[in-house]
């Protein structure tokens, strides 16, 4: 039994508030167990210089944590500057909410999606990109509501969950004390139609095997399936 008392292939405790920031053009606070991560949505009338004039939408993620997210204070990166792991977060969390839409559908505007996480408990890039979807979606909603979209686009639903190696069992939904002492570490990003938008995964000491790998991705997409239930919300 897990320090939670979890079974190997459950997920914590999943809660969606939406609204959480009313200043907003959308948005939630997604809870994964003791994980909190705030996503917001600003629509910009504009798009990067190498879109002007295509007619083309863009979509564009930043993802930070608050100084207190976690046990000891975090140093804010507008003070010493962003970290690779703060670049790497936003690239993964573009890349995957790129993959909903048909960015020539949405027209010369831009997305902007902020992810604040307000307590970290592992987890925290695959509770932004679950809880950043729907905020998205969300947005795509009120857009065509507005008139900003002629007619509704196409949505791909998009979820992501950490799966890792604990004492040699596979586990899905790290929280914090399993991910530090995981041998191995992954995250799957995957659609509503059950393909993979990214899968990473890491030994952090021994490599591991391709039957590890299989079990992991098996957890990973038992775990996204119940995280699309959030969509009906």
């Amino acid at each position: 039994m897990r320090n939670d008392q979890r079974a190997a292939d459950a997920l914590r405790p999943v809660t969606i508030e939406k609204g959480f920031q009313p200043q907003a053009y959308a948005s939630l606070l997604i809870t994964m167990g003791g994980t909190q991560v705030c996503c917001a949505i600003t629509m910009e009338p504009s798009v990067p210089p190498f879109l002007r004039g295509t007619g083309q939408g863009w979509i564009t993620a930043e993802y930070g944590m608050l100084p207190c997210s976690t046990n000891s204070r975090m140093q804010r990166e507008a003070a010493k500057g962003r970290s690779g792991r703060t670049y790497e977060i936003q690239r993964l969390l573009g890349r995957s909410l790129r993959t909903m839409v048909d960015l020539a559908s949405l027209g010369e505007v831009t997305l902007r999606v902020d992810c604040d996480v307000l307590k970290a408990d592992g987890g925290t890039r695959t509770a932004s990109i679950t809880g950043a979807a729907i905020a998205l979606r969300d947005a795509l909603d009120r857009m065509l509501r507005e008139g900003v979209l002629a007619a509704p686009v196409e949505i791909l639903p998009v979820a992501a969950i950490s799966v890792g190696m604990v004492d040699g069992q596979a586990l899905l939904d790290l929280n914090y004390l399993e991910d530090s002492n995981a041998e191995v570490d992954a995250n799957f990003v995957m659609t509503g139609d059950g393909r993979w938008v990214e899968a990473q995964s890491t030994a952090e000491g021994k490599p591991f095997s391709p039957e590890d790998f299989i079990r992991m991705a098996a957890l990973a997409r038992k775990g996204i399936d119940e995280l699309f239930t959030l969509w009906a919300l």
